[in-house]
């Protein structure tokens, strides 16, 4: 036999290893100070946003890969656009832009998308793929955590699918769904809010107020990205991603207060860590 080019290692050693891994990393996480729902540019920003400033970040989606819409543009074609100010998010994670009209570029969107997912994980923020949002923890009229399965339970048979759910708690979640605004609709389905609807596009009115209205829409949950256009009634954006990039940069910052304020208030941190650490 020719000289060996990899090290040894059976099928056991490979699987003992993804299984010691993700069971570390998820037992870790159980106990969270935020949970961001929706890994597109706004669940992204928000999540990057709270793990560089040292809180603990579990980012969950429901499909088995990070950047939603990101990855293209508008009409299956991967030019994406953004209206200033919100290239200069861009500009910190080395996409590289054109501006094809005063204020307005376009850039490659796999090249934006994968450099904010590296950026993202980098800053510390622990991924959970293919996980759905089944509910929420609600504790005296706050959101105290998520209610989780994993998402081909969905796809099950009706009479075959009594898989019971998890549940994790964290200080704050973040609804980054995108048009379906679902954890939101959680509470909407139980009087809980009200929800407008999203209204029809309007780029230049649409970006200003979706940044203008994310927001802590109930007591421990926050809308940003094309969810706040659901809730609120603001008109859609279509293929222009200034607005999502720069309300997940909002909701971090709202995200960090809400923390910083329950931790005062006396709730216990989930666990010590360095900003930047996974």
């Amino acid at each position: 036999m020719a000289e060996r080019i990899f090290s040894r290692a059976n099928e056991v050693d490979v699987t003992r290893a993804i299984l010691k891994g993700f069971v570390r990393d998820f037992e870790n996480h159980l106990v969270c100070d935020a949970v961001v729902i929706g890994a597109g540019p706004a669940g992204l920003v928000c999540a990057r946003e709270l793990a560089a400033n040292g809180k603990r970040v579990l980012l969950m989606e429901r499909n088995n890969y990070l950047g939603g819409g990101f990855w293209i543009g508008g009409f299956l074609m991967n030019t994406l656009t953004v209206r200033s100010p919100g290239d200069g998010l861009l500009r910190e994670i080395n996409v590289k832009l054109e501006e094809v009209s005063p204020g307005l570029f376009a850039g490659n969107a796999p090249e934006a998308c994968s450099k904010l997912i590296a950026s993202t994980l980098d800053a510390g923020v622990w991924t959970l793929n293919m996980a759905s949002l089944e509910d929420l923890v609600l504790r005296k009229g706050r959101v105290e955590g998520v209610v989780i399965n994993w998402t081909p339970v969905q796809t099950l048979p009706r009479q075959i699918t009594c898989v019971d759910p998890v549940a994790l708690e964290s200080k704050v979640v973040v609804d980054a769904t995108g048009h379906e605004a679902y954890v939101c609709g959680k509470l909407h389905s139980r009087g809980l809010i009200e929800m407008a609807g999203m209204g029809a596009m309007n780029v230049e009115e649409s970006e200003d107020a979706v940044v203008e209205k994310t927001s802590e829409v109930f007591p421990g949950l926050i809308a940003c990205g094309m969810s706040v256009s659901t809730v609120f009634g603001v008109p859609r954006m279509g293929p222009t991603f200034g607005g999502m990039l720069l309300s997940g940069k909002k909701a971090g910052g709202i995200a960090l207060d809400i923390i910083d304020a329950r931790i005062g208030a006396g709730h216990a941190k989930p666990g010590k860590r360095e900003a930047g650490k996974r």
